[in-house]
């Protein structure tokens, strides 16, 4: 059997190749940060986002906003609210990209729980952020010269 890519090799989904690339290679370090925002938070200010433009930095997506997209988009987004309003910040982490006039749904469990994940990586939620968006930014900068 063969499978398909599921994403096109269109210039458009370069940075969502480049997303799920950070994605798993800091999974713990995000595990970390979306448990911490959790504890200073909960769900008051909405979703975590990743914003790549201007430059890659975090964000809040609060519900109503996701819901206004959703109807915006003939409800295409149905399934991210449905993952938004039964999401389980203990075991799991929720995030959403945005690039290029796109969303990408981040969505894992990591292999250890996110307040294990925090616990361990032992770093404040501003100190984990500024890591993170270093991280983004060079990632994104380097590979948009190769």
């Amino acid at each position: 059997m063969i499978f398909a890519p599921t994403q096109s090799d269109s210039p458009n989904d370069e940075w969502r190749r480049q997303l799920d690339k950070f994605v798993r290679k800091n999974q713990q370090e995000l595990a970390a940060l979306s448990w911490g925002l959790w504890l200073e938070n909960g769900d008051e200010k909405g979703t975590i986002g990743i914003d790549l433009q201007p430059t890659p930095h975090f964000v809040y997506c609060p519900k109503e906003a996701i819901e206004q997209l959703n109807n915006g988009v003939e409800n295409r987004l149905q399934e991210i609210l449905g993952i938004v309003e039964h999401y389980k910040p203990e075991v799991e982490v929720l995030m959403i990209g945005i690039g290029k006039d796109q969303v990408k749904l981040i969505y894992f469990e990591p292999e250890l729980a996110p307040p294990t994940c925090y616990e361990r990586v032992g770093k404040d939620v501003d100190t984990l952020l500024e890591y993170l968006e270093q991280i983004l930014s060079k990632q994104f900068n380097t590979e948009k010269q190769t």
